[in-house]
Parts: structure tokens; sequence; C-alpha cells
């Protein structure tokens, strides 16, 4: 997402509040967020958590934007500290003047960790909440699916260790003894693709594409026990689309339990198999499989609560993104 940046010339001649308006055009996706939902009347909850947090205790309304410009724009702390330095308009977003100091990369750590997770998955129901009165989330097709989170490419350091503490290999029985996360493990997707690291699990509804429950497990649990080890996942009613990693009988009890809709994509050598179902099905859940491929395949931290906080604050950018898209179609009111 790209910025005004006026001229010295024009700098002179533009009062302040001006500049910041201009940075940030009618049509600039962060305009567009701003009207279509009112972040600090969330944040507002969170005052009191926040008071003594970084230089001077930036009010929480600023430091929840600057969280959702960091997962919007993907940026690292250093490069958020920049972006509010220099880029009008994430400044315009956040909430600083133009000549207002801004907070240095340390103070956005200390923010998450004063956040954490419970609090933050709060915002993501209040996020979905306002949606949802919106009309855009509803409750008849949910596509779930899981993706991996790396947090480390190789482990041969880790591998030599543990082989000269005796060991005759590396795997999810030790790794957390010479592992820097302690709670990543080795996880599979189908029959070849290994990862090391965490697995996000994800249910969509296809309405419009937005992501309603997130639960992020270590990556050793197959699809299918991800489900029956959260069942949160399943909705209370509606047609629950899956592929075939998810087709096992306690998963189909777990769905049948809440609601009976199953779209589990079954496996080939099942005798009830419909193929012509499944070929439907398949076709039904493709254009939402795009989410899937957009989240982001790297740890951005360590521990399963971290990690957990790092997909519920991409979730959250990945709605407000979509937001902005298919804001149009809804009247431009602060939720």
């Amino acid at each position: 997402m790209h910025s005004y940046q006026p001229s010295p010339a024009q700098l002179i001649s533009f009062s302040e509040q001006e500049i910041m308006e201009k940075a940030v055009s009618a049509n600039h996706p962060f305009r567009k967020l701003n009207q279509l939902i009112n972040l600090d009347k969330i944040a507002r909850s969170y005052r009191k958590l926040y008071s003594k947090t970084g230089a001077k205790g930036l009010p929480v309304e600023k430091a929840l934007r600057a969280l959702v410009i960091q997962f919007l724009e993907d940026y690292s702390d250093r490069q958020l500290e920049r972006a509010l330095e220099e880029n009008l308009a994430v400044k315009w977003f956040v909430g600083f003047e133009l000549g207002e100091a801004t907070p240095d990369h340390s103070f956005f750590g200390k923010f998450r960790d004063r956040l954490g997770s419970r609090n933050l998955e709060a915002i993501f129901n209040t996020v979905n909440s306002v949606l949802e009165e919106k009309g855009l989330i509803g409750s008849t097709f949910h596509f779930i699916d899981a993706s991996g989170i790396i947090t480390k490419s190789t482990l041969w350091a880790e591998r030599d260790q543990a082989i000269k503490a005796g060991e005759e290999k590396l795997n999810n029985q030790n790794v957390k003894r010479y592992a820097k996360d302690p709670d990543a493990t080795y996880g599979c997707k189908g029959k070849d693709k290994f990862w090391f690291g965490h697995k996000r699990t994800v249910r969509v509804d296809m309405s419009q594409g937005l992501i309603t429950k997130v639960v992020t497990t270590t990556a050793k649990l197959t699809d299918a026990q991800v489900l029956v080890q959260h069942p949160e996942l399943i909705p209370d009613k509606g047609l629950v689309i899956a592929d075939k990693g998810y087709d096992t009988a306690e998963a189909q009890g777990k769905i049948k339990e809440k609601t009976d809709c199953s779209g589990i994509i079954q496996k080939n050598n099942r005798k009830t198999k419909n193929r012509d179902r499944d070929k439907f099905l398949s076709k039904l859940r493709m254009p939402f499989e795009a989410v899937f491929s957009k989240n982001s395949k790297r740890a951005r931290y360590r521990g399963l609560l971290k990690v957990h906080f790092q997909v519920l604050a991409e979730s959250i950018a990945h709605n407000l993104k979509r937001l902005i898209v298919i804001g149009e179609s809804i009247s431009y009111q602060s939720g």
C-alpha cells in the first residue's frame, strides 16, 4: 500500500493537518478501513492493561492500530518503526501528528507480550462480530483446512547435538530438548511434505472468504486429530467442507455432534465414497484455498502461545483486507 509523499515546496504551503489528510486520499485503503470499522472503540476495552507500557504510556488505541498495520503490511518491528517515522499514511492511520515522536522497535514486542494471545483472540472475535453485523459472515458453508508454520528449515546442529548426547536420531520424542522452540515438532502433510514447527487450522466462512475460527497446535498432530481435540472449529450449523485428511470416524463423529452436515471429502478406499459429490465439493472449496496459500509459512516467534498470537494477528489482517475489498457493498459506517 503506497502513500502520498508531498514535495518540500508543498510542505511549506500546507498546514500539518492538510499534509496528513493529503497523504491519505479518499480511495486509500487505510481511509476505507477507518470508515468501515472503529478500531479505537475495540481498543478502549484494554486501556487499563497498557497505561504504563512504552514511552510515556502510548495509548492502547495507537498501539493496536500499529499492530494492525504491522500485519497488514507484514512489517518486522524495525520496519514498523521506520514506517511510523517516514510513511505519512501509516502515521495518519495509527494516529500520530506530523512532528509527533513515534515509538522505537522495542515497544512493539512489549505491547504484544502485555496484550497476549487471549486478549488478541477476544479482539479477533470482536472484529468478526462487527463483520457479522454488517452481513459479511454467514452460517451456510464453512471450509476447514490446515497449513504448516515453519520454525526452522534445518536442524543439523540440533541433530548433531542429540547424537553427541547419545540419541540415535532426532525425532518428536526428543527434539524439544535440543530445539530453541520447545513446543515445535515435526509435521507431515500428505505423504511427503514435512516441516518442523507448528500447525495453523482455520475455519473460513464461504460467503465472503472471511476467517471465523483459528486454532494453533504443534505440527505433529494430524488434521483429523486437531479437529477432534478442538471441536470449537466446528460451527453449530451449516455444511462443513474439508479435505481427505479429516476423513476419520472420530472427526466425522465430532461434526455430527454439532451439525449433521459433513462435507468432508472421503478417502478413495471408502466403500461409501460418492465421487460426483466429492468432485462437486472440491470445486466448491477451490476459490477459498487461496486463504491458506497467502498465510505466512514462517514463525515470527518461538513458543506455541506466541505463534498463536501470530496466527490470530494474521487472521485479523486477512479479514480487514477482505473488508476493504468488499466494503463497497456495504454502507460506510463505523462498526
